[in-house]
C-alpha cells in the first residue's frame, strides 16, 4: 500500500452498496496536512510564514473568512490586517468575463472554448480575461470549472465547463489556470467534486443536498482527472462543492480535502468553499481553509475552537499560510496590484470608470468566437459562393435582448430569459428551454457576465447586406412566418439556454423545432443556427431535405454576429468540433436525468454513479449506439488526409503493474510519442483538429489522450505529434492507491473524431 507520512491515509474512497439504510460512505482522513512550500511555492511560503508569524490568532482567522464590504460589490471579501499592511482580497466570478460590472468584455463561454479544441486560444482568452479581473481589483478569479464534467446532458452548469471528456477538460483547464495566473490573479478551480447536477445540489427546505455515491476508480479516472491537470498547472486555490460525496458534504469531507487533494495530489494552495457551503466547524480539521461570503462556522467560533483545543493553532496558521502563500505567489503584494475591489462598484451609484479592457484582447475575442462554431450539416449551402441577392432571417435568437442595463437580469446573464430572473433558488422551476427574449452569448447566473455590446446575428447580417446590396427580410416573432419565395437562403436562429441553480427540462423545445420545420417547408435553402448552452437535439428536422446546413454556435460572447457572418461568407473556416456526443434520442444517454428524491420523497437524496466511467462517448461505444453526431465531430470547408503513422516507445524504467503515486513526477514522464502527417487535400484553407485515442486494457474502447489543432493552406501538410505520459496509459488501482500501467496491448487510434479513425497502431508493455 502506498501512503504519505504524517497522514492516516485510507486505501480507498470507501463505498458501501446503496441500500435503503446503507449508503456510500467517505472514510475520514486526519489530520489536515500542512503545506510544505516546495518547488515554485518555496519563496511564497517563506513570505507567508513570516507574515503569519506576526499575526494574532484573531488576525489569522480574519484571513480565513469573508466580510461584507460597503466599498465594493465583490462576490466575497476577506478580512484585512491593517496593522501589518495586508489589504485583504476580493473574490469574484464569472466564467466568461468579470460579472456584474461595467467596462469589461464578454468572452466565449467555456463550452465554446471546448468546441474550439484550441489550447493556444484557451490560454490567450484566460490571460486577457485575467488582466480584466486584475484591473478591477479582483484577487481571486472564481474559475475555471472542472466540474460538473457533464454526467447528465441536462446539467444546468455543463456550459461552464469545457467538455464532458476529462482529458479535453483537463488540458483546457490547465491552459486556463496558467493564463489567469500569468495575468496576476489567483485561479480557483472548481467544484470539487461530482457536482454533476443542480437538482438538490445544496440543502433547501429541510432536504439535504444530493449525495454523489461514487467509487474510487471512477472518481480518479473520470471526475478527478481535470483537477489533477489544474493542480499540475499550479492552480493556487480549489473550490469544494455544495453536494455530498459518499454521504459527507464536500466542504467537510476530509477524504477529499485532506486525503486526496492535499496529500495524494500534494496541493499547496488553499481550499475555498462554494458560497455558504459550510455545515459545521469540523470543516476546518477536514481541510477547508476559507469560508465565504461571511464568517460561516469560522470567525469567533474558530477562535474559540482554538482556545478549547478542538482546532489546533497549527491548523489555523496553516490555513492563513496557504491563503497568503497564494497571494505572494501571484505577486499581489506588489504595488502594481490595484486596491482590492477598486473597479467593483454599485453601478447605480456614482463611481469611477475603471476600464479593464485592452485593445490586444479584441482579436482573441473574435477568433475565439469563430473557433467554437461547429458545422454539423452542409449540403453545399455554405459558404455563400457569391453574395446573396436576398436573405431571410427568422427566429427569436437573431437579435439583441430588450435590455442590458444594471439590473439583476444583467448581473446574472438573464437578459434573454427574464423569467429566470424572478426565480428563487431552491424552488422547483420549469423554464422555457429556449431563451426567446433574444440571442444568447452566455448561460445564466454566477458564470455569466454582461457584455460590452452584443454584435447580434441580424445586425451583423444587416451590416454585410448594406455593403453588398443584399435585400434582407426578417420575422423574429412568428412561429410560422411567411417566406419570400425569391430568397437565396433562409437562416433560422434558435437557442437552448441553461443556468446555474436548475437543471434543464429537456434537450429541445417544440416551438423552436416547429419554427425550423415551418420555414423549411417553404424555403428550399434553410440554414439553422443554434446557440446552445449544452447538448441540443436536432432529430426533429435535421434530415429534412430543405435543411441544407446546421451550425451549433454554442455561446460565442459579444462578437457572436461578426464571427458567424465571417463563417457564412467563407472569410473564416469552420474548425470547431463537438466536445460532447449529440445523440439521436434522449434515451441514448446512459444517464439522462439528474437524480431525484426517490419514490419515498426522501429528505436524504442519493445518486449512485453506477455507470462508472462509461459516460458520453464511452457509453455509446460500449453499447454500440450510433449517435447523430459523435464526440469530436465537425465539418470543414475543406478536407484532410491522414498518413505516415509513427509510434516510438522510449526506454524507461517501467514495470507494468507497479503503482505510481498521483504526486510522483514519474506519472508525467513521456513514455511514447505518436506522429502522423495531416494534409489539406481540399479546395480551401482550413484548420484540422487531429485526435489521438487509446484503447487501454480492461477499460473503455476508446479514451481521448491527445489532440492538436493545425492550420493548413490548400495542399499543405504538417506533422502532428502526440506525447503520451505514463498517466495516459494508466488505470487507478484502488488497492495500491496508485496509477498502474497494465501489461498488454494498447491500440492507438488517430483521426478526426471519436468515430472517424484514420490511422491505427499498437503499443505493448
Amino acid at each position: 500500500m502506498l501512503s504519505s507520512p504524517g497522514v492516516a491515509f485510507v486505501s480507498a474512497l470507501a463505498v458501501v452498496a446503496h441500500a435503503s439504510l446503507n449508503h456510500a460512505q467517505s472514510t475520514p482522513v486526519f489530520p489536515s496536512p500542512a503545506g510544505k512550500g516546495s518547488g515554485k511555492w518555496a519563496d511564497a511560503y517563506a513570505d507567508a510564514r513570516e507574515l503569519v508569524g506576526q499575526m494574532t490568532l484573531e488576525e489569522k482567522v480574519n484571513v480565513t473568512r469573508g466580510f461584507t464590504s460597503s466599498e465594493n460589490v465583490c462576490a466575497g471579501n476577506t478580512g484585512t490586517i491593517p496593522r501589518l499592511g495586508w489589504p485583504g482580497m476580493c473574490l469574484h466570478d464569472a466564467g466568461n468575463g468579470v460579472r456584474a460590472t461595467d467596462l469589461v468584455n464578454s468572452y466565449p463561454s467555456a463550452i465554446h472554448v471546448g468546441a474550439s479544441w484550441d489550447k493556444d486560444l484557451a490560454y490567450e482568452r484566460a490571460y486577457y480575461m485575467g488582466l480584466e479581473f486584475k484591473a478591477k481589483g479582483v484577487n481571486i478569479l472564481l474559475g475555471p470549472n472542472a466540474g460538473p464534467l457533464g454526467r447528465t446532458p441536462l446539467g444546468g452548469r455543463n456550459w461552464e465547463g469545457f467538455s464532458v471528456d476529462p482529458y479535453l477538460s483537463g488540458q483546457l483547464n490547465a491552459e486556463t489556470v496558467i493564463g489567469y495566473q500569468d495575468a496576476g490573479v489567483i485561479a480557483n478551480i472548481k467544484h470539487l467534486i461530482a457536482n454533476e447536477q443542480e437538482t438538490y445540489r445544496r440543502p433547501y427546505f429541510g432536504v439535504d443536498a444530493v449525495s454523489a455515491n461514487i467509487d474510487d476508480k471512477t472518481l480518479h479516472e473520470l471526475y478527478l482527472w481535470p483537477f489533477m491537470d489544474g493542480v499540475k498547472a499550479g492552480v493556487a486555490s480549489v473550490m469544494c462543492s455544495y453536494n455530498r460525496v459518499n454521504s459527507t458534504y464536500s466542504c467537510e469531507n476530509s477524504k477529499l480535502m485532506n486525503g486526496i487533494l492535499k496529500t495524494e495530489l500534494a496541493f499547496e494552495g488553499f481550499v475555498l468553499l462554494d458560497w455558504n457551503a459550510q455545515h459545521s466547524l469540523s470543516s476546518a480539521n477536514a481541510g477547508l481553509d476559507m469560508v465565504m461570503p461571511g464568517g460561516g462556522c469560522f470567525g469567533d467560533n474558530l477562535t474559540e475552537a482554538v482556545r478549547n483545543e478542538s482546532v489546533s493553532q497549527d491548523r489555523v496558521a496553516d490555513m492563513a499560510t496557504r491563503i497568503l502563500a497564494a497571494w505572494f505567489l501571484l505577486g499581489q503584494n506588489s504595488t502594481e496590484f490595484p486596491t482590492p475591489g477598486i473597479g467593483m462598484k454599485n453601478l447605480t451609484q456614482p463611481h469611477e470608470q475603471v476600464d479593464a479592457r485592452v485593445p490586444e484582447s479584441r482579436p482573441v475575442i473574435l477568433e475565439g468566437a469563430i473557433a467554437g462554431h461547429v458545422l454539423v450539416k452542409n449540403d453545399g449551402a455554405l459558404p455563400f459562393t457569391k453574395n446573396p441577392v436576398m436573405l431571410s432571417v427568422y427566429g427569436y435568437d437573431a437579435t439583441i435582448p430588450d435590455t442590458k442595463n444594471t439590473d439583476t437580469l444583467f448581473q446574472l446573464g438573464y437578459t434573454s430569459s427574464q423569467e429566470m430572473g424572478q426565480a428563487v433558488l431552491g424552488t422547483e422551476q420549469h423554464f422555457d428551454q429556449a431563451a426567446r427574449g433574444g440571442t444568447i452569448v452566455t448561460g445564466g447566473r454566477a458564470a455569466a457576465n454582461g457584455p460590452a455590446y452584443i454584435d447580434d446575428p441580424l445586425s451583423a447580417i444587416q451590416q454585410r447586406a448594406k455593403a453588398d446590396g443584399t435585400w434582407v427580410n426578417w420575422d423574429l416573432t412568428s412561429a410560422n412566418p411567411d417566406i419570400n419565395a425569391a430568397s437565396d437562403a433562409c437562416i433560422v436562429f434558435i437557442n437552448a439556454i441553461a443556468t446555474e441553480g436548475w437543471d434543464r427540462d429537456g434537450l429541445h423545445d417544440d416551438f423552436s423545432d416547429g419554427l425550423v420545420l415551418n420555414v423549411a417547408s417553404k424555403c428550399a435553402n434553410t440554414i439553422v443556427v443554434i446557440h446552445a448552452a449544452g447538448v441540443r437535439l436536432v432529430d426533429q428536422w435535421i434530415d429534412h431535405i430543405n435543411v441544407t446546413a446546421t451550425i451549433i454556435a454554442h455561446l460565442p460572447g459579444q462578437d457572436s454576429g461578426e464571427a458567424l457572418v465571417k463563417l457564412l461568407y467563407g472569410e473564416a473556416g469552420f474548425s470547431g468540433k463537438l466536445p460532447y456526443t449529440l445523440a439521436r434520442n434522449e434515451s441514448d444517454y446512459e444517464v439522462y436525468a439528474p437524480c431525484g428524491r426517490g419514490p419515498s420523497n426522501t429528505t436524504d437524496p442519493q445518486c449512485d454513479f453506477t455507470e462508472g466511467v462509461y459516460v458520453d462517448y464511452r457509453h455509446f461505444d460500449k453499447k454500440n449506439i450510433t449517435p447523430r453526431f459523435e464526440f469530436g465531430f465537425g465539418l470543414s470547408y475543406t478536407a484532410f488526409n491522414y498518413s505516415s503513422l509513427l509510434i516510438e516507445q522510449f526506454e524507461t524504467i517501467l514495470q507494468p503493474g507497479s503503482p505510481v503515486l498521483s504526486s510522483d513526477e514519474k506519472l508525467w514522464e513521456v513514455i511514447a510519442t505518436v506522429n502522423a502527417t495531416v494534409a489539406n487535400s481540399g479546395a480551401a484553407d482550413g484548420a484540422e483538429v487531429a485526435m489521438l485515442y487509446l484503447r487501454i486494457p480492461n477499460s473503455p474502447l476508446k479514451q481521448l489522450r491527445g489532440f492538436q489543432k493545425i492550420p493548413l493552406a490548400v495542399g499543405e501538410s504538417a506533422q502532428v505529434s502526440f506525447e503520451l505520459t505514463r498517466r495516459d496509459f494508466s488505470v487507478w488501482d484502488v488497492v495500491a492507491q496508485g496509477w498502474v500501467v497494465q501489461e498488454g496491448d494498447y491500440t492507438v487510434y488517430v483521426g478526426a473524431s471519436s468515430r472517424d479513425i484514420r490511422l491505427t497502431g499498437n503499443i505493448a508493455f
